[in-house]
């Protein structure tokens, strides 16, 4: 596996970068906006390509660079189910898994630094985002935050783990750069509790300052969506609403960008073809499926995927290719649920 630790000395944000081999594929866990080009030279020279990008919360300290780095390479982007942010690829819930080549992140959701806060665990290391620190933990204070979640999320998940795991968190203002469950037991100072009620004691009166971007970070965190007032995806997009009225009367191939554990959760549309986006690029190449698909004529084909931006991105990627008159549906799986629309089992 290669992995890089990734530091901004503004923040004091760690970014972690995930890969599978050279050549392969990556994942990158809470990127920040100044620091996108640094990551994009980083996956050049290691021969990766980005398929994900994955938050441990919506951030207050800087600006999220997953957006910016989705509209350069058409990632998909991954936030928790409880984020409040605008639009999102891939929402994920405590027991998923998130994977990248054989790269396997199990989800964990551990609410108290935020409501919306994740840590991601892979064999031998946990990534914590802002929940557990070195020699610390996540201020419980805003967005949210609530440190008695907070104590349960640490003491009944984290320190669940084997000691020997390490710990790689979202932040650190003393230089460490890694620990262990077992350190982090024995000499973190706001673990050595008996009780919630001591733990919430001492997190209630912390009196720390507002961190100095909050009002600027937090919204622009919460509006990282694809625009999608594009001219071509406007004119290419189809109101759930509408679709679902006209199910079986029209002549309309539907094709599924989602993953296979988003398909089994959620259900399909009925008669959906299974095309995942990850793979996009083969079905386009010249006699791939869904070029052969597009050129047979006959029927439309709408896109879909949780909630419209996977499926937006392949819209633009078709025309690249020459390919239009080509349909998406708004909002996705999410949209068409909403509305009532027919979902099945996948085969």
């Amino acid at each position: 596996m290669i992995f890089r630790q990734l530091f901004d000395s503004v923040s004091f944000t760690y970014t972690y970068l995930l890969g599978g081999h050279a050549g392969g594929e990556a994942i990158i866990i809470d990127p920040v906006f100044d620091k996108v080009d640094r990551y994009l030279g980083l996956l050049n020279e290691l021969d990766l390509r980005l398929i994900k990008t994955v938050e441990t919360h919506v951030h207050a300290d800087h600006i999220t660079g997953s957006g910016a780095l989705r509209d350069e390479t058409g990632c998909v982007t991954v936030m928790g189910k409880e984020s409040k942010v605008d639009t999102v690829s891939m929402r994920v819930d405590d027991g998923d898994v998130i994977e990248v080549d054989n790269i396997r992140l199990d989800v964990l959701y551990t609410p108290g630094h935020t409501d919306d806060s994740y840590c991601f665990k892979m064999p031998g290391m946990v990534f914590t985002g802002d929940t557990l620190l070195i020699r610390g933990t996540g201020r419980t204070d805003f967005q949210h935050g609530n440190s008695r979640a907070g104590y349960e999320s640490i003491f009944n998940k984290l320190l669940t783990l084997p000691d020997e795991t390490l710990v790689y968190p979202g932040h650190d203002y003393k230089g460490d750069t890694v620990s262990t469950i077992g350190e982090e037991r024995s000499f973190n100072p706001r673990l050595q509790v008996s009780s919630a009620d001591e733990y919430v004691e001492i997190m209630d009166n912390l009196n720390l300052p507002n961190p100095k971007l909050m009002d600027v970070a937090v919204p622009a965190n919460l509006k990282i969506g694809l625009a999608q007032d594009d001219p071509y995806i406007k004119n290419c997009t189809l109101a759930a609403d509408k679709l679902v009225g006209a199910f079986g009367t029209e002549n309309r191939l539907f094709v599924d960008l989602r993953e296979d554990g988003e398909r089994l959760q959620h259900g399909i549309i009925p008669g959906s073809v299974h095309i995942p986006y990850n793979h996009l690029d083969s079905y386009l190449k010249p006699g791939g499926l869904l070029t052969i698909l597009a050129q047979n004529g006959g029927q439309d084909l709408v896109l879909y995927c949780a909630f419209g931006e996977r499926s937006a991105m392949a819209l633009k990627a078709m025309e690249n290719s020459g390919i239009k008159n080509i349909y998406h549906l708004g909002g996705g799986i999410d949209a068409w649920s909403k509305v009532g629309g027919e979902l099945n089992p996948p085969p």
